[in-house]
């Protein structure tokens, strides 16, 4: 899962170093902490080390990373002025650092690892445009959405032209699959989702279709399952909050599906985590197309040999008689 090296001692050596966005403006540094869970914990693919904000100045957003904030940006998109001064991203000028750390990657991973490019979905990374940081209850989004909804949707098309295109230049670089992040979407109805994101994120599958296989990440996406299933991705992430045999039922059998362990459940004994990956192992009934995972990032003070057993473990589970 992404951010695994957060876990581990060698990325925090370098985190003393180093800053997060000058290791993935680095190339040789981002490919070092891509590889990194890949060595200790035998993981099946590295995922680029990156954050989803780094499209935003490329944009014409800047913003700073704040130590126990987030992205903090000081001049939020909020006005007509200020959607109608965004840029659509060119990531081979902007961002060509991600590029070169995918190439690097695949030169070395080792056999059978493959390399997962990712970037934030339009309405993750747009609600950090207009909140200016991270929220909990997404107020000045959903003001926005109801309110100016022309507005709104504008600037969801140059965000997800520019995603398209950071996408594209991850799959031109080698990326074997794609991942959209929702971080966020979670915070939002059926209703909002159908009329407010999910255009934009079809159109951002519908654009990347046949380049590599697709992932839609979302937490808290329970209610939005139906919905989500019609929008092109080849995999839905799921989290927790929902049984991986429910979530497979409301998405049909078409689509492969990721999920789900709870990632605080690691920091329970290994008998306990042992316990909730075999019902998840259970509950896919070993039919092809899951890829187990947790259901978010792996959270900080997680152990390493924790992970590295439950990778072991899920490598070697077959169903009990």
């Amino acid at each position: 899962m992404r951010q695994a090296g957060r876990s581990l001692p060698e990325y925090r050596a370098l985190r003393e170093k180093h800053s997060m966005l000058e290791i993935a403006r680095t190339p040789e540094l981002a490919t070092e902490v891509s590889l990194q869970p890949v060595r200790r914990l035998g993981v099946d693919a590295a995922i680029v080390f990156a954050d989803i904000t780094l499209p935003l100045p490329g944009m014409g957003v800047p913003f700073e990373l704040t130590e126990g904030v987030g992205p903090v940006i000081e001049h939020p998109v909020r006005t007509e002025a200020d959607v109608a001064a965004l840029r659509v991203l060119r990531p081979e000028e902007a961002l060509p650092y991600v590029g070169e750390t995918i190439r690097a990657l695949r030169s070395n991973v080792p056999a059978g690892v493959d390399v997962i490019g990712f970037a934030a979905a339009p309405f993750t990374l747009a609600s950090y445009m207009v909140e200016g940081r991270g929220s909990r209850d997404f107020a000045r989004v959903k003001a926005m959405m109801l309110g100016a909804p022309d507005l709104w949707h504008r600037m969801m098309a140059t965000v997800s032209a520019s995603t398209i295109a950071y996408l594209r230049m991850q799959a031109e670089a080698g990326a074997d699959a794609l991942q959209l992040f929702d971080s966020w979407v979670g915070a939002l109805g059926p209703r909002d989702y159908a009329e407010f994101v999910q255009p934009h994120t079809r159109a951002v599958f519908a654009a990347l279709r046949g380049t590599a296989p697709l992932i839609h990440f979302g937490t808290g996406t329970a209610t939005l399952l139906p919905l989500m299933r019609a929008d092109g991705a080849d995999v839905v992430s799921v989290d927790w909050r929902i049984g991986l045999g429910d979530a497979w039922s409301l998405l049909g059998p078409d689509l492969a599906i990721q999920g789900n362990l709870d990632p605080a459940a690691l920091f329970g004994p290994w008998e306990a985590v042992r316990v909730r990956a075999d019902e998840i192992l259970a509950d896919a009934a070993g039919r092809p197309g899951h890829i187990f995972n947790l259901g978010h990032g792996v959270l900080p003070g997680t152990s390493p040999d924790q992970l590295a057993r439950l990778v072991a473990h899920v490598h070697e589970w077959r169903p009990r008689s």
